[in-house]
């Protein structure tokens, strides 16, 4: 099974790509399931949107949403050099949790000693540096936000 949290796209073709195939791993939701619940009336489309990386932007939420991930949203964003933060909710993390965050920046930085040693990519470089980045940004506001927690919906 594919590890999807270090998962970028590279293009929107690639991210619309993505969303299809983690509905699948994950929900195991098909092409004809997803433009059912996107409410189109012929599979088809989205299998035209997909091939040629065109989707109409008021479709990209519901695209989305269907498939349970936001590789689209993301590659906008980092295209724009900006990052993307989930939305934290000031709720007490897990062991897990600071396993996960100890591995990435662990990932990290070893991707970083490899880049300047001259033997790693700068796209494998970069994608770790974002991920690492966004991952304490959540950390950053979580615990800012833990004193008043949201209520999960």
């Amino acid at each position: 099974m594919r590890n999807w949290k270090g998962v970028r796209a590279t293009s929107l073709k690639h991210a619309m790509q993505l969303c299809k195939e983690f509905a699948r791993d994950q929900r195991n939701v098909s092409v004809e399931r997803i433009a059912e619940q996107m409410g189109l009336a012929d599979h088809w489309i989205l299998y035209k949107w997909i091939s040629e990386g065109r989707m109409p932007a008021v479709m990209i939420p519901r695209y989305e949403d269907v498939c349970g991930c936001q590789f689209i949203t993301r590659w906008l964003a980092n295209t724009s050099d900006h990052l993307l933060i989930d939305m934290p909710t000031g709720r007490q993390c897990k062991t897990a949790d600071m396993h996960a965050l100890q591995e990435m920046l662990h990932t990290t930085t070893g991707a970083l000693m490899q880049f300047y040693a001259g033997s790693s990519s700068t796209e494998d470089v970069l994608n770790a540096v974002k991920n690492a980045m966004e991952t304490l940004g959540w950390h950053h506001h979580n615990v800012t936000t833990y004193k008043q927690p949201q209520l999960e919906l």
